[in-house]
């Protein structure tokens, strides 16, 4: 009884630890981050399941270099930038970030509520994106951040339905464990393609802005003045680590549930996440479909604040306005505006013409010619002692940063290829 107790305690403070880092995790499994793996599952089956074991360093090395920017200057990345680097580079940076957030949160939106006209037919697509447009926008401006925090942390509960799904099917453990350990290439156009899709929605420049901001909010609500220590630098790495492995974890599940059930089952073109959850009910089962929708709508509630708070910070930093989900809304009027603005133009976007697909591809070329860039610039300020004082990175972490520095240019360079 005793050590049923001390492993439920343990248990807790581990729970209580998560943060930033978990929500950042499963707001990088968004709506359309889920059409894009859906898409690979079901064009190419179990071969792209490798990419989450490879994407998870890459992801975590960064997340943590800016989680400990934002510790240790208590200020976001946009404000280091803006502290330490020519202007020039700042506005790039926000010129890119702009539009590619808007087209994010504008797929998000999309195809939560395709999915919600899925569950609920008498009710139009349109008016669920509406309806969840306006209840977002009103928690976002409603709820204080410890409100929000502990609303996008229990919320991240729900993309555990994604771990259950593949198992109401019949699974082959062999292919499984070989697809995972063995990576598969084809170097044709549509398989880089999917690569790089992958890429750019796992590692997204605006989870980088997010987690170091959203560090700089935490340590604000700490009971009294806390130095930056070891400790609380572990504590971070572990809650950026556990919160990227849970994403790399959704991500793989959710390729292996299309790569079994979809591929197998004939179905190889999937272009929207409503589609793959229709294309389930028929081969899966009622209950696989319900969890994988439900499962839609749970990341975009957590993705979308993500999306829309991380635009709000890099433009109020960029021009010093007051900013912070801990503010009420008189306290940060243009900070609470931009969230508004970033909302209502995504939703937008289903009535100018824009697919939720082309929004997508569009998302992609940016984030994949602005992460490079992005990830240099973080390295540079990740080593810089002026900056960060004896919190420089260590080798390992370089090593995994630069890794992901080559990759990612080199999927930019192909983007252009691709697509130029």
């Amino acid at each position: 009884m005793k050590s049923k107790k001390n492993r439920f305690s343990k248990l807790l403070r581990f729970w209580k630890l998560l943060g930033p880092g978990l929500v950042t995790g499963a707001s990088d499994d968004d709506p359309s981050g889920i059409a894009t793996y859906s898409q690979a599952g079901a064009a190419y089956g179990l071969s792209t399941l490798w990419t989450a074991l490879v994407a998870f360093p890459l992801m975590a090395s960064i997340q943590q270099m800016c989680a400990k920017i934002g510790l240790v200057t208590s200020q976001g990345l946009t404000g280091t930038l803006k502290k330490y680097y020519p202007r020039p580079v700042l506005y790039v940076m926000l010129l890119f970030s702009f539009p590619a957030i808007i087209l994010n949160i504008g797929a998000d939106i999309a195809g939560m509520g395709a999915v919600g006209n899925l569950l609920f037919p008498a009710i139009d697509a349109t008016y669920f994106s509406v309806i969840f447009t306006v209840m977002l926008l009103g928690l976002i401006i409603y709820l204080p951040y410890r409100k929000i925090a502990a609303v996008l942390k229990y919320l991240c509960i729900v993309l555990l339905v994604y771990l259950i799904v593949p198992f109401l099917y019949k699974q082959d453990l062999l292919a499984i464990l070989k697809a995972t350990f063995i990576p598969t290439l084809k170097f044709d156009k549509d398989f880089i393609s999917i690569l790089v899709g992958i890429l750019g929605t796992t590692i997204s420049p605006y989870l980088f802005f997010w987690q170091a901001s959203v560090e700089v909010e935490e340590m604000k609500h700490k009971k009294k003045y806390v130095v930056v220590d070891k400790k609380i630098i572990d504590n971070m790495k572990q809650d950026v680590d556990f919160g990227m492995s849970f994403s790399g974890l959704v991500m793989f599940f959710i390729i292996l549930t299309t790569g079994t059930v979809l591929f197998k089952g004939g179905i190889h073109q999937i272009d929207t996440v409503e589609q793959a959850a229709l294309a389930l009910k028929p081969l899966a089962g009622n209950l696989a479909y319900l969890l994988f929708a439900i499962g839609v709508i749970g990341t975009g509630l957590i993705a979308i604040p993500v999306l829309s708070g991380s635009l709000s910070y890099i433009v109020t930093e960029t021009f010093g306005w007051k900013q912070g989900l801990d503010k009420k809304f008189h306290e940060a009027k243009a900070f609470y505006v931009i969230i508004a603005i970033s909302l209502l133009l995504g939703l937008s976007l289903n009535y100018v013409g824009i697919s939720p697909i082309k929004a997508l591809i569009y998302t992609a070329i940016l984030y994949g010619l602005t992460a490079p860039v992005l990830i240099a610039i973080i390295l540079h300020i990740s080593n810089n002692k002026k900056i960060m004082g004896d919190n420089v990175n260590g080798r390992s972490l370089n090593i995994m940063g630069f890794t992901a520095l080559l990759i990612m240019s080199l999927a930019a360079l192909v983007l252009l290829y691709l697509y130029i």
